[in-house]
């Protein structure tokens, strides 16, 4: 480890080198922060820093209360292939927004309950936002987290930020995601969010996100206004077979 880095940072270098170098297997755990203490010679505040950095990159899920996960096929922007707009839209040069449209707990439909394989009339969070890119709108969120994980976006201001990335520094297991593309006419609501005439089509991806024990977390469905983004779906043939999904935002000539 480099002299004169403060000690998380050090350890964090430290273990993407393990990860790197296989030490930590992909898909396996990874050491528990008692055993990192005790092989540092260092507090928890250290190590658990350094695995909070891991994690906002992706790296690990998980932890907080057990030993993190080492991701399998780990990307390169791992809030991207989750889903992230503001990851994405920030890698490209431009600018993403937020204005939050709903925020509540609320008691499971039945069809929200079977997504996220809850009871109908469980808790779970609600939240609905429009993206904007560049100032436009380019697409309506509908999301539905386990309140489980959603209890933590109630500390969360969503017109601040990415929600994935809250959650991934919030220690959350966000381990995969599958998702389904087809496309729908704009709705009242979609046409008064996303300025667009009543029935207009719009490309629907409906998306599950699970941990690391293959539980689901989070349901969501994004309505995309065609013509400001368009959506990438890039498949690699791996040990682990995965689906990454990006979402490009259209460059406009001047």
């Amino acid at each position: 480890m480099t002299a004169g880095q403060p000690l998380h940072q050090r350890l964090a270098a430290e273990f993407r080198t393990r990860i790197g170098s296989g030490d930590w297997p992909e898909g396996e755990q990874a050491p528990s922060e008692a055993s990192l203490c005790e092989e540092f010679g260092t507090s928890r505040g250290p190590v658990r820093q350094a695995l909070a950095t891991l994690r906002a990159e992706g790296l690990i899920v998980g932890g907080q209360g057990r030993s993190p996960v080492v991701r399998r096929n780990v990307p390169s922007h791992s809030a991207s292939a989750l889903g992230s707009f503001t990851a994405w839209a920030t890698e490209q040069g431009r600018e993403p927004g937020q204005r939050t449209t709903l925020q509540a707990r609320i008691p499971a439909t039945e069809e929200i309950a079977e997504r996220l394989q809850v009871a109908a009339g469980d808790p779970v969070l609600e939240l609905r936002r429009v993206r904007t890119l560049d100032g436009a709108p380019a697409l309506r969120e509908e999301m539905y987290f386990t309140w489980e994980l959603g209890r933590r976006l109630m500390e969360f201001d969503p017109d601040s930020g990415s929600v994935n990335r809250f959650l991934l520094d919030a220690g959350a297991d966000l381990f995969a995601s599958t998702h389904q593309l087809d496309a729908v006419a704009a709705t009242v609501e979609d046409a008064t969010d996303l300025a667009v005439p009543e029935g207009s089509p719009l490309l629907r991806v409906r998306r599950i996100t699970t941990d690391s024990a293959g539980d689901v977390v989070e349901y969501s469905e994004d309505r995309y206004v065609p013509g400001v983004t368009t959506v990438t779906v890039e498949n690699r043939l791996v040990a682990a077979p995965a689906a990454t999904l990006r979402s490009l935002p259209v460059r406009r000539n001047a």
